[in-house]
């Protein structure tokens, strides 16, 4: 774990009086603590977007960057499966022109092109700061199901790979994580790891109020 390099990151954006990290930035904070993260890039231009799609490979997701839009898909700031050079420069002006209807007066550093992950499920791992108890991480079934369903444990953090894989059995569709309907099983050795490393990000740095 590299703190160090987490805690200039920090230092940084409170010297600035952001509340929310930049892609770069969050990176930084990922590969310090070994979560791993999709390939990705900033691009200002339709050109550079091009650039470093052809680094990544399609298909890839672009999202709005922003300081100003934290819910870039409310802003529809988000597409996904891109496919190719026609696509990439379409969604490229989709997303910013959308983000300027939904906010005339954000600031707009970029757009960020990202590799696009398939899988048969999708889960999410985050941390909240409650008043009473302090850091906490999360783990639950992803995507629209989280806010849907609300299937999401938590645990104090730090907590360790062990407790993780307690955690993984308490969501209501803990099922779902061993593969149906012929899809295959996560892999919860990842998962439990993943939860444990976040855990110890938030613990560390208390700074961090909260991130998924």
């Amino acid at each position: 774990m590299n703190q160090d390099a987490v805690q200039k990151v920090l230092d940084s954006a409170k010297l600035e009086g952001r509340s929310s990290l930049a892609p770069e930035e969050a990176r930084t904070l990922a590969e310090a603590y070994g979560i791993p993260i999709p390939k990705e890039g900033v691009a200002q231009t339709p050109d550079e977007a091009m650039q470093i799609a052809a680094q990544i490979g399609f298909p890839i997701v672009m999202k709005i960057v922003s300081k100003d839009i934290l819910h870039k898909s409310d802003a529809g700031g988000v597409v996904t499966d891109i496919e190719n050079e026609e696509e990439l420069r379409q969604a490229y002006e989709q997303i910013t022109s959308a983000a300027k209807a939904f906010d005339a007066s954000a600031s707009i550093e970029g757009v960020q092109i990202q590799q696009q992950v398939s899988g048969d499920t999708e889960v999410i791992v985050g941390a909240v700061t409650d008043p009473v108890f302090g850091k906490l991480v999360a783990f639950g079934l992803g995507g629209v199901l989280v806010e849907v369903m609300q299937d999401v444990t938590f645990r104090l953090a730090p907590t360790s790979e062990e407790k993780a894989e307690e955690m993984l059995g308490e969501i209501n569709g803990a099922q779902i994580l061993n593969g149906v309907r012929g899809k295959p099983p996560v892999n919860k050795t990842a998962i439990q790891s993943l939860i444990a490393n976040v855990s110890r990000l938030v613990s560390d740095h208390p700074e961090i109020s909260e991130l998924d």
